[in-house]
C-alpha cells in the first residue's frame, strides 16, 4: 500500500464520529497518561482488555468480518465505552464488537468514552447493553434478566425501570427459565416462539410440557392452536371440588342427577341427601312467601 493510500484509510477512521461532536472531533492519542472521567480520547487497542462480565460469549464471524469492512470505510461511527484501570490500561464496559471488528480492520487506536465504574456497574451496563441488542432469543433475555437481579441486587421494579420494560414483561421472561431444559434450547434455537413457551409454562407436569413442545415442533402448531390444547389439557387434568365429587360411587351419581333435576324443575336449588343405605331427604329452601306459595303450586298443594 502506498502512502497516500495509507494517508487516505487513515483519515477516514473517526469521521462518523467527526459528525456526531458538536465542534469538531480532536482526540487525544496520548494514551500514557490518565484521562478525565466523561470525555473521549482515542486510545490503543493494545491497552483495553475485554469485559470479563461481558454476558455474550459468541460473536457471529461473518457480520464481524463486514462490520470491520464497514469500519475500514466509514471509520467508527460510535465510540466503545471504558473505563481507565491506570495511565496505560483500560478495560472494555461496552462495545466488543466494535472493538474486536476493529482489530480485524488493522486498526492501532480506536475512539473510547472514558468512565468511572466499578465492578457491580461494569456488570450492570454489560448486562443490559447485551439486553438492547435486537438479535437476542428469549432465552438470553432471560437469563441476562436472572443476573442482573441475583448479582447487581437488583429488585423487578428496579430492573423493570433499567431496561425501560414493565414488571409483567420481566415477569413472563423470567418464567421461561422455569421450562425444562430442552424447551428452553428450544426458544433459544428459534424451534419456537416466545407465545408458545408463554402457553406450554401454563401447564403444571414438567412431561405434558416435554409432551406438547415436540408436537409444536413436529405439527409447526400456531400459538393460538398451542393456547386451545393447553386450555383443553387442563380442563382435563382438573381436580373436581370434594363438595361435587361424584364419581366414585354410583349411588352419588344419580343423587346428583336427581337434585340437577328437581332444581330444574322447581327453579330453585334442590338438595337431596342420601346414605349409603338408601335414607335421605330432600330439601327446598325457599326466601319468601310468593317463592313459597310458587313452589306449592307446583307441587298442587295450593
Amino acid at each position: 500500500m502506498s502512502d497516500n493510500s495509507a494517508k487516505k484509510k487513515t483519515g477516514g477512521l473517526g469521521r462518523g464520529l467527526n459528525a456526531l461532536i458538536t465542534g469538531g472531533y480532536e482526540p487525544k492519542t496520548d494514551s500514557s497518561t490518565l484521562h478525565a472521567v466523561n470525555t473521549i480520547a482515542d486510545i490503543k487497542l493494545s491497552l483495553i482488555e475485554t469485559n470479563p462480565f461481558q454476558p455474550r460469549t459468541h460473536f457471529d464471524q461473518v457480520a464481524l468480518e463486514e462490520l470491520a469492512e464497514s469500519i475500514r470505510v466509514q471509520g467508527i461511527i460510535q465510540p466503545i465505552t471504558v473505563r481507565q484501570l491506570s495511565a496505560d490500561a483500560y478495560q472494555l464496559i461496552s462495545g466488543e464488537r466494535r472493538f474486536q471488528a476493529a482489530k480485524l480492520a488493522g486498526l492501532d487506536t480506536i475512539p473510547a468514552y472514558i468512565r468511572k465504574a466499578d465492578d457491580q456497574q461494569m456488570l450492570e451496563m454489560a448486562l443490559i447493553e447485551n439486553i438492547q441488542r435486537e438479535n437476542l432469543n428469549a432465552i438470553e433475555i432471560a437469563l441476562s434478566y436472572q443476573r442482573l437481579l441475583s448479582e447487581c441486587n437488583l429488585k423487578q421494579e428496579e430492573l423493570g425501570d433499567r431496561v425501560g420494560k414493565k414488571r409483567t414483561t420481566v415477569t413472563n421472561y423470567l418464567r421461561l427459565l422455569k421450562l425444562p431444559p430442552d424447551i428452553q434450547i428450544g426458544i433459544r434455537d428459534n424451534l419456537i416462539s416466545m407465545g408458545h413457551a408463554r402457553a406450554v409454562i401454563n401447564i403444571d407436569d414438567v412431561e405434558k410440557q416435554l409432551e406438547v413442545y415436540r408436537k409444536i415442533v413436529a405439527e409447526e402448531l400456531s400459538v393460538r392452536k398451542v393456547e386451545e390444547l393447553v386450555r383443553n389439557l387442563n380442563a382435563q387434568n382438573k381436580k373436581p371440588d370434594p363438595q361435587t365429587k361424584l364419581d366414585l360411587h354410583p349411588l352419588e351419581n344419580e343423587v346428583r342427577r336427581v337434585e340437577s333435576k328437581l332444581s330444574s324443575y322447581f327453579g330453585t336449588r334442590i338438595h337431596v341427601k342420601a346414605s349409603p343405605e338408601g335414607k335421605g331427604e330432600i330439601k327446598i329452601p325457599f326466601v319468601s312467601v310468593d317463592e313459597l306459595n310458587r313452589i306449592l303450586e307446583i307441587l298442587n298443594y295450593a
